[in-house]
């Protein structure tokens, strides 16, 4: 897989340093919108979310139930394609996903891929290994 580096607009938005927003870049990514409209967006969901531990930030996580609902306001739509138990069948491959816009979850890590163009701040596949739980499309 083709890889194209791509902060999300991290940068221009004016965050610096590293962290862990890999939902934010890859969504502002995937979505063509500005970082700060995601992150500001995502912060919200997640300060709705009844969290037993630590508030998340969209700097260093994101529960899980924010980042869907904040996707299916957006009109994407989830297809998972791991079950627990079924083993890896999709992996980050240009071949094995659907082209167009995607937001991809992979193991501890979320990457936008782009017609078979993976965008993201460093190679995240892992040389075409790495398993794709699902992914958000634009519906």
């Amino acid at each position: 897989m083709v890889w194209q580096y791509n902060d999300g607009g991290r940068a221009i938005a004016g965050f610096k340093g590293r962290t862990g927003d890999c939902v934010v870049r890859a969504i502002a990514t995937a979505t063509q919108r500005p970082y700060r409209e995601v992150y500001d967006a995502l912060f919200d969901y997640a300060r709705q979310e009844k969290l037993k531990r630590r508030r998340k930030s969209p700097r260093t996580g994101v529960p899980k139930n924010a980042i869907r609902k904040y996707m299916t306001a957006l009109g994407w739509q989830w297809t998972p394609t791991m079950q627990i138990g079924s083993g890896c069948k999709v992996h980050l491959r240009a071949d094995e996903l659907p082209a167009g816009r995607l937001v991809v979850y992979v193991s501890r890590h979320v990457v936008a891929v782009i017609d078979g163009v993976l965008h993201d701040t460093y190679d995240s596949s892992r040389d075409g290994e790495r398993c794709v739980y699902g992914y958000w499309r634009a519906s």
